[in-house]
């Protein structure tokens, strides 16, 4: 059985490996963020945060039990605060999801549906360096349960429906062009345009 130290020794000479491989590759590739990672710079990333995250981390199970509320709260929690790089459906492409190096991940994919709850957990509570990924968790137990719902999210991604992303997109952080835009049709429909277009003030006399 390898001691602690040997296999501290090993994770570090690893990740030592790793830094000198993104080194070499930026000195080839520059910094731009525009091309997309090759494969090889992406298993290499995957393998490294895999390492990175503490074991007692990944090993860790959502003590939230899945309900229909608790889905109802992560949804509209995901689409205010995730949506705007990882997508309502968590595809990653919107904008942001797709400028960002590396992209935004396509969520419902294995890469992301085989992460334990652990890691997705550390994952958002702690963010991911040198990546657009922050990190969100601050003290408290209540943000450990937000972070516990959007795991339940996360894992209904594949089953998202047409009706819940059309609930989602009300609760998606809009501009000021399209706050306005809402606005102005709102007051159409109330027929508050038609009001001040009548009111005495506009006729000639």
């Amino acid at each position: 059985m390898k001691s602690p130290t040997r296999i501290l020794l090993g994770v570090l000479a690893g990740v030592g490996l790793l830094a000198v491989a993104a080194v070499g590759w930026l000195a080839v590739a520059g910094i731009s963020a525009r091309p997309a990672p090759s494969r090889l710079e992406t298993r290499l990333a995957r393998a490294a945060r895999h390492l990175l995250v503490p074991g007692r981390a990944q090993a860790a199970t959502n003590p939230l039990p899945a309900s229909v509320e608790v889905l109802a709260s992560a949804r509209l929690h995901f689409a205010d605060h995730c949506a705007s790089c990882h997508g309502n459906d968590g595809r990653g492409d919107t904008q942001l999801g797709r400028n960002l190096y590396p992209r935004a991940p396509d969520m419902m994919l294995p890469a992301t549906q085989e992460l334990s709850d652990g890691e997705l957990f550390w994952i958002i509570e702690n963010g991911v360096r040198l990546t657009g990924m922050p990190a969100w968790g601050a003290p408290g137990p209540d943000d450990d349960v937000e972070t516990w719902e959007l795991i339940h999210f996360i894992r209904h991604l594949p089953e998202l429906t047409a009706e819940e992303i059309e609930e989602m997109e009300r609760h998606n952080p809009k501009s000021r062009a399209e706050f306005e835009e809402e606005e102005e049709i709102r007051r159409f429909l109330a027929g508050e345009d038609r009001g001040r277009e009548e009111s005495p003030n506009t006729h000639r006399h």
